[in-house]
């Protein structure tokens, strides 16, 4: 018999941690290789952690909504035959490995030892959860529960990561929590400079109300636009496009690509490509911001906002749009847009954007105020396509026909983008659509 470990696996280069949500075996159950042992989550985007084995569930290391690091025992599985990727029985250990878990057990021993005499043991509540190794870190540190329940957690639900507890201690602990409150402000107390209580508006149910909890990513989402709102000047600046000639072309060739090709030709890949273009023109939109600096981004990495069938979005990227030409642009939307209602979305694939756009118009709605996806600096929102009357110049004269029409809204962060460059990118956007050749192939 072998016992083999089954960690959490590599799911990025940008991801290091995820939540178990659920364990979908128990301990004695029997795992064939390939099933699904447990279901785990990295920001927005939901997976299962396949066994590597045949065997049977001996032990589990962490509950759910627990926090694992990437390349941690989460279980082990009992095998029928020795697996050389496996834990062995200690006498068949190498002496590496050995003088590895002696040297990793001295080093605890010694760690909680001094801990032990400096300061109680830190524990999870109700309310807040700590990792392991956070625990450890404020262990080894002398943090006191009182000043590891006032860091501010960056984390999931706002728990407190490994970076959060080390930046508390590289500033001298002088982060805390300050708990978001409205705060009632009288002219009195205006007058005298006194500071204002913070109290919490009070929430009140009736017998007839319903309570019913958010989901996690809905959370997550409430979470991220509050955050947005808070860190972004938000501004916006709104133009009409005329699509007519992409709705006629498109109308012409959707037919003749899906035979080609294999996949719908929808607007999306096309606004995507246009999109593409202005930023490349315009870089400063391409941007973050990094204490007083900006980060002028190198690839351009398009997001682009999913709905899901509970009513969530979602936002996965495709990375190096400008690179794309439009059947390639097709197949990355498509894709992206099917794991996503799909829940097959990687952890990768929504990392990274530094741009995003989102279609308001799938609602009916003929344009909106979108909240700007940080880090970013700017957010397209695209409305609906409408049939309209308009004015058409010509030669000849302006006559009145029949069009096809959409708003483009663009919001963008105040802090650094200003007006006429948030205006030039938008107005970019609409003469690349209008702009579009009726005869092209693809």
């Amino acid at each position: 018999m072998a016992k083999f470990e089954l960690k959490l696996p590599k799911m990025g280069e940008s991801v290091a941690e995820a939540t178990i949500t659920s364990w979908l075996k128990e301990v004695g159950d029997t795992i064939e290789v390939d099933e699904a042992v447990l279901e785990i989550a990295t920001d927005k985007v939901d997976s299962e952690v396949p066994s590597e084995v045949d065997g049977v569930l001996v032990e589990k290391f962490f509950n759910a909504d627990d926090v694992v690091q990437v390349g941690q025992v989460i279980a082990i599985i009992e095998t029928e035959t020795n697996n050389d990727t496996g834990v062995e029985d200690a006498n068949d250990a190498s002496t590496d490995e050995t003088e590895t878990i002696e040297k990793a057990a001295a080093l605890v021993s010694n760690t909680m030892a001094t801990a032990k005499e400096s300061v109680k043991p830190v524990t999870s509540s109700g309310t807040r959860f700590y990792s392991p190794l956070v625990k450890n870190i404020a262990k080894e540190e002398g943090i006191t529960q009182q000043e590891l329940d006032n860091i501010v957690g960056t984390g999931l639900e706002e728990r407190v990561t490994k970076s959060d507890i080390l930046n508390y201690i590289e500033s001298g602990r002088g982060k805390i929590k300050v708990p978001a409150a409205k705060v009632e402000t009288t002219p009195a107390q205006l007058a005298s400079n006194e500071i204002p209580k913070q109290t919490q508006t009070p929430v009140v149910v009736s017998g007839e109300d319903e309570l019913v909890e958010m989901t996690r990513m809905g959370k997550l989402i409430a979470h991220h636009m509050v955050q947005s709102v808070q860190t972004s000047a938000h501004v916006q600046s709104f133009i009409e496009a005329d699509v007519t000639k992409i709705w006629n072309w498109r109308q012409k060739v959707k037919d003749a690509f899906f035979k080609r090709e294999g996949e719908n030709l929808t607007f999306t890949p096309i606004f995507m490509e246009a999109v593409a273009k202005a930023l490349r023109e315009y870089p400063m939109m391409n941007i973050s911001i990094q204490g007083d600096n900006i980060v002028k981004k190198k690839n351009i990495n398009l997001g682009m906002a999913t709905s899901l069938a509970d009513g969530n979005l979602i936002v996965p990227v495709i990375k190096n749009a400008d690179q794309l030409n439009l059947v390639g642009m097709t197949k990355q939307v498509n894709d992206l847009a099917n794991r996503a209602r799909t829940n097959q979305l990687k952890p990768d694939d929504i990392q990274g954007g530094t741009y995003t756009v989102t279609n308001v118009g799938i609602f009916g709605s003929i344009m909106g105020t979108p909240i700007i996806n940080q880090p970013q600096v700017g957010i397209l929102a695209l409305g609906a396509i409408r049939k309209v009357p308009a004015v058409i110049e010509t030669r000849e004269g302006d006559f009145i026909g029949i069009r096809y029409r959409m708003f483009l809204s663009h919001s963008y962060d105040h802090r650094v983008v200003n007006g006429a460059l948030g205006g030039q990118f938008v107005k970019a956007v609409k003469d690349y659509l209008e702009a579009w050749d009726s005869n092209r192939e693809i």
